[in-house]
C-alpha cells in the first residue's frame, strides 16, 4: 500500500514538474521583456519538482535524496543564471568604457579641431598685419607669429619663411623711415630665437632663404640651420653666423658685406658656395670647417681675412 502511495505520488510529481518545466520553458521562449529573474525560477521550480517527482517514482524512494538532487538541479539553474549575469553585466561595462572611450576620443579630436582653427586664424591674422602702416602693429604682429611658432612647433618652418620673406622686402636704408629698420631688427631676432642651439641633441632642421634681404645685426650664433641661402644678401655693420652648424647647402653666391662678417668656428656639411662674394669689411673664418664642396670662384676680399 505504502509503495503503491508513494509510485502515486512520486508520478504525480513527475508530471508536475514536467508540467512546470514545459511551462518555465515557453515563458523564456516568448520572454519579450527580460523577466529572466522570474524565468529562471520558474525553470529551477520546474527542475525541482521533475527530478524529484523522477526519483520518488523509482522503487523504494528516499524522499530526503530525491529532495535534495532536486534542489541540486535547481541551484544549478539558479548558478548558470548568475553567471550568465554577471557575463551580461561584464559586457554591458566594457560597453559602456568603449562608448566612453569614443565619446573622449571624439571630444579631443574637436578641440584639437578648434585649437588648430584658432592657430591658423591667428596665422592668418598676424600675416595680413605685417602690411599695417604703424610699425608697432607689425613688430606684434612678428611677435604673433613666433609665440605661435613656439606652441606649434609644426609651424615654426612656415613661421621662418613669413620672417624670411619680411625682409627681403625691398628696403631704401638711407631714405626709408628707421622705424622700419628697427621692426627688420625685430624679425632678426625672432629668428634667431626659433633655431635650435647647438647644443641641443638631433635638433630640427629649419631652412632660411635671405635672399637677396638688406641684414644688419644678424646674428644666429650658435644656432643649427638647414639650408641656408643668402645668395645677393646686403650685410651691413656687424652680423654673425659663427658657432653655427649648416647641416644642408649654404649659399653666399654674390652677396656683399659692407661691414665685419663673423663665420668662425662654423661647420658646413653640405656645399659652400661663396662665388662672386665680397667684403669689404673683416671676414672671420678661423676654424670654421667645411666638410663638402666648396667654391670661392670670383670672391674678393677688400679687408683682413681671418682663414681657417
Amino acid at each position: 500500500m505504502n509503495s503503491t502511495v508513494f509510485v502515486i505520488a512520486g508520478f504525480s510529481a513527475l508530471g508536475l514538474g514536467i508540467l512546470v518545466f514545459a511551462a518555465s520553458a515557453l515563458a523564456v521562449r516568448h520572454d519579450r521583456g527580460g523577466w529572466w529573474l522570474q524565468a529562471t525560477v520558474l525553470v529551477a521550480a520546474g527542475l525541482l519538482a521533475l527530478v524529484t517527482g523522477w526519483l520518488l517514482g523509482e522503487p523504494n524512494p528516499n524522499r530526503g535524496d530525491a529532495l535534495k538532487t532536486g534542489g541540486l538541479a535547481a541551484g544549478s539553474v539558479v548558478a548558470l543564471y548568475a553567471l550568465w549575469l554577471n557575463d551580461r553585466r561584464r559586457r554591458v561595462d566594457e560597453d559602456r568604457q568603449e562608448i566612453e572611450r569614443r565619446r573622449q576620443d571624439l571630444e579631443n579630436a574637436r578641440a584639437d579641431h578648434d585649437r588648430e582653427r584658432v592657430a591658423d586664424e591667428r596665422f592668418a591674422r598676424a600675416v595680413e598685419l605685417l602690411g599695417h602702416d604703424a610699425d608697432q602693429v607689425r613688430v606684434g604682429a612678428l611677435h604673433a607669429l613666433a609665440g605661435l611658432a613656439r606652441n606649434r612647433e609644426y609651424y615654426t618652418q612656415t613661421v621662418l619663411d613669413v620672417l624670411c620673406a619680411y625682409l627681403r622686402r625691398p628696403f631704401d636704408r638711407a631714405g626709408d623711415d628707421e622705424r622700419e629698420g628697427q621692426v627688420r631688427i625685430t624679425a632678426q631676432r625672432l629668428i634667431s630665437d626659433l633655431l635650435p642651439h647647438t647644443s641641443r641633441t638631433d635638433p630640427p632642421r629649419y631652412d632660411l632663404d635671405l635672399t637677396g634681404a638688406d641684414l644688419e645685426y644678424f646674428d644666429i650664433s650658435e644656432r643649427t640651420v638647414g639650408a641656408l641661402t643668402m645668395r645677393f644678401v646686403a650685410l651691413h655693420e656687424s652680423n654673425a653666423i659663427w658657432g653655427c652648424v649648416i647641416t644642408g647647402n649654404a649659399w653666399f653666391t654674390g652677396a656683399v658685406c659692407h661691414g665685419i662678417l663673423y663665420l668662425h668656428d662654423t661647420r658646413f656639411d653640405g656645399k659652400a658656395w661663396f662665388s662672386g662674394f665680397r667684403a669689404r669689411g673683416p671676414l672671420r673664418l678661423a676654424r670654421t670647417r667645411f666638410l663638402g664642396p666648396t667654391k670661392f670662384d670670383g670672391a674678393r676680399f677688400h679687408a683682413a681675412l681671418e682663414l681657417p
